[in-house]
């Protein structure tokens, strides 16, 4: 279901962002708006992404999701309606990569999140997903790419 995971380290990323907190039941309504809502301010400003997109979720999704929605950028974003400017800092972080629709997310999470601990690495609250090959490029979920990271404790 995922990659073999690696532990390394990630260097800061800046990024232009949406925060939101939102029930479960409407992740799927304010995704598809906010991303849209970033990548329109910034175009708008002349700035292009400097990576694929992605959520930094501030803690393990439960009944609420309380996260980010962000685009990575090289250069600062000016806030501009709901988006702001961000900083991902650097972190020693677990990451692999799950292949398959987003509905195998949560499955792929606990694999991921039980092979962290059997290697015996304590995860920080934070975590994200980076979306790298999604329903816009692909219309078969089979070949969607969602990369799952996990700063870790040090």
């Amino acid at each position: 279901m995922i990659e073999t995971p690696q532990v390394k380290e990630t260097a800061d990323r800046l990024t232009a962002f949406i925060p939101l907190v939102v029930p479960r039941a409407e992740i799927q309504e304010v995704m598809g708006p906010a991303i849209r809502e970033v990548y329109a301010v910034i175009a708008a400003q002349g700035i292009a992404p400097a990576g694929p997109w992605f959520t930094h979720h501030r803690r393990k999704p439960t009944d609420t999701f309380d996260f980010d929605v962000c685009v990575p950028v090289a250069t600062p974003v000016t806030a501009a309606g709901r988006v702001t400017a961000g900083m991902l800092p650097a972190a020693r972080v677990a990451r692999t990569v799950y292949r398959g629709p987003y509905e195998g997310l949560a499955a792929a999470w606990g694999e991921f999140c039980d092979w962290i601990e059997a290697n015996g690495h304590t995860p920080r609250a934070d975590l994200w997903e980076c979306y790298l090959v999604g329903p816009e490029s692909s219309p078969d979920p089979a070949t969607w790419r969602t990369e799952l990271v996990r700063p870790l404790v040090v």
